[in-house]
């Protein structure tokens, strides 16, 4: 391909990320990696909720094309300054970032702590909880998908171990994800709660003494391997009409072996 190149008017500063690039190779994805940005996000408690979120941001970059206009990522976060940010607000920025930008398909990864204020279970003693969110979109022409992921710490308590054992039963903290893919709104807590109801038992930020005598009991008496958490919830997933797609796991960070065990269960329910 020639070399299609234009002088810079006199005076004029020359764009050099739209001279041709002669290698001819297109690039997948190309953008801005971990800046950070205050977002609102909506709140079941109280309307909203003010936190501060890890963005990634990529569009596609065609083969004539030597690089892409970096500043105008921050534009785009710089424009959306203040507004809440939703799923639909989440296919808005997708596009007018494509559109901005002149590609053909773009990414905006989204990662924040998103904190509920819960109740110990027994005394009723107030703390906060945080939970890791990530809003993930895609688009590629008309079609623009964005997946919700909530990251749920939770207990749980081996049934093998309490079988076995003539007392106690070991027990781990475990990390639930779960991504779901939905054309209604939802709550961040709805998933949440979800999680939570699944697990042998609950986290809290504080507990008194009856509260810990409580999550303890209560996780002796609702043990579940990793199979039964993932099961659990998916079945709990594959009745909610709002959720097109989802990806639950569970990593549980084992108490007596130097390893997690891990199990994952995915679903396409519009196939």
């Amino acid at each position: 391909m020639a070399d299609n190149k234009k002088p810079a008017p006199s005076g004029a500063i020359e764009d050099v990320q739209n001279i041709a690039d002669k290698r001819h190779i297109a690039i997948d994805k190309v953008g801005i990696k971990d800046i950070q940005h205050p977002i609102k996000v909506s709140d079941r408690a109280s309307g909203e909720q003010h936190t501060i979120a890890n963005f990634n941001m990529y569009v596609n970059l065609p083969h004539q094309f030597k690089g892409t206009h970096m500043s105008r990522f921050i534009a785009i976060l710089n424009q959306h300054e203040g507004s809440e940010i939703t799923v639909k607000k989440f296919h808005d920025m997708l596009a007018e970032m494509i559109d901005l930008l002149d590609a053909e398909s773009g990414y905006i990864e989204m990662d924040f702590p998103y904190f509920v204020n819960k109740s110990a279970p027994v005394t009723g003693v107030q703390s906060l909880m945080n939970y890791q969110v990530s809003f993930i979109g895609a688009i590629t022409g008309d079609v623009t998908d964005v997946t919700v992921k909530v990251v749920v710490p939770v207990t749980s308590l081996c049934p093998c171990s309490k079988k076995i054992s003539d007392y106690g039963a070991h027990n781990q903290r475990s990390h639930v994800s779960v991504s779901v893919l939905s054309d209604d709104f939802f709550w961040i807590e709805d998933i949440i709660d979800l999680v939570e109801q699944e697990a042998s038992c609950e986290i809290y930020g504080l507990l008194k003494r009856p509260d810990e005598k409580f999550v303890t009991e209560r996780a002796y008496d609702n043990p579940k391997f990793v199979e039964d958490i993932v099961r659990d919830i998916a079945a709990r997933l594959n009745d909610d009409d709002r959720i097109r797609k989802y990806t639950v796991e569970s990593e549980n960070f084992e108490s007596i072996h130097n390893h997690s065990a891990y199990a994952l269960i995915t679903n396409d329910k519009s196939k």
